[in-house]
């Protein structure tokens, strides 16, 4: 039994940045396993690519990831492009992979399980809804709001939502993916928030880029800050993922929703001071949260 098992494609990525260009791997599930990889629990990442993108997974493990590689024809292919402030970018998909099913994870236990699909087909709504009769479930939702048309990436509805969404434990997206899925404009997260609880979801977890971040567990809102980088912002890639293991971690250590958004939120903020993954440990955050000694009040 795992405490916390990752499932999603590991991808190839080509990053393109006002100060650089560069390629590497990728995709929720990479960002997430190494940010994860030296904290105190058990874990597990259940991932599948093609056989030349192999080496990836060899990394990881020798990482010391224990890592369930399942063989795909194809692995994910992305191409970032960030405007100068990191809030926002624009992507192409120039490889796809093959779904996740069932039975590929019928074996895998655990008291969580994150999922990170990075495209609408990546994981069934079947799959959610057995992983959630065996443990918590949480989802990034990024991927079933994507559409691929012809090369580049288009926001899309999920409309299989309302369904799903009765079976996550926790769901974190971003400002852009709350108004896509409440199909309301209105840029307020509290309304969004409320309304994505009352579909089911037990904790919803909105990040806000630079903004910081706001949490609702249905009856109490926490404001979660951005904290200041202490050297320039480099990548942005992976900051969402590097938060959730931040925040999964602490949950599952027993914090509460505000002590838990503020290391994830810690964590993100390091990761952004480079590029590639998440590479602190435990201490570092702490650190680095013990230098900043911003709490912000908790909003009812």
């Amino acid at each position: 039994m795992y405490d916390i098992c990752c499932i999603g494609h590991i991808t190839l990525d080509k990053v393109v940045t006002t100060q650089s260009v560069v390629h590497m791997a990728g995709g929720t599930s990479f960002y997430f396993s190494n940010a994860i990889r030296n904290m105190d629990l058990r874990y597990a990442l259940v991932t599948s690519l093609g056989k030349s993108e192999m080496y990836i997974v060899e990394d990881l493990r020798r990482k010391g990831i224990e890592v369930v590689a399942l063989p795909s024809a194809f692995t994910v292919y992305f191409e970032n492009i960030y405007t100068k402030d990191q809030d926002h970018r624009t992507q192409r998909v120039l490889q796809v992979a093959d779904p996740f099913t069932v039975e590929q994870l019928a074996a895998v236990n655990a008291q969580v399980y994150h999922l990170g699909p990075l495209l609408a087909h990546d994981i069934p709504v079947e799959l959610i809804r057995t992983l959630s009769e065996r443990g918590k479930v949480s989802l990034d939702a990024q991927g079933y709001l994507r559409e691929v048309r012809g090369q580049q990436v288009c926001a899309i509805d999920w409309p299989a939502k309302r369904e799903a969404l009765r079976y996550i434990h926790t769901l974190k997206v971003n400002e852009s993916e709350m108004m896509v899925l409440t199909g309301h404009s209105d840029p307020d997260v509290r309304k969004g928030a409320k309304i994505l609880s009352g579909w089911g979801v037990k904790e919803v977890v909105i990040t806000l880029g630079s903004k910081g971040s706001v949490i609702y567990d249905g009856r109490n809102f926490y404001d979660i800050p951005a904290y200041r980088p202490t050297t320039s912002v480099v990548d942005a890639t992976g900051c969402g993922d590097t938060y959730m293991a931040g925040y999964l971690y602490q949950r599952i250590k027993g914090a509460g929703l505000q002590e838990a958004g503020e290391f994830a939120a810690a964590m993100a903020t390091l990761k952004i001071e480079s590029s590639g993954p998440f590479t602190g440990s435990y201490d570092d955050v702490l650190r680095l949260l013990k230098n900043n000694m911003r709490k912000m009040p908790i909003a009812v």
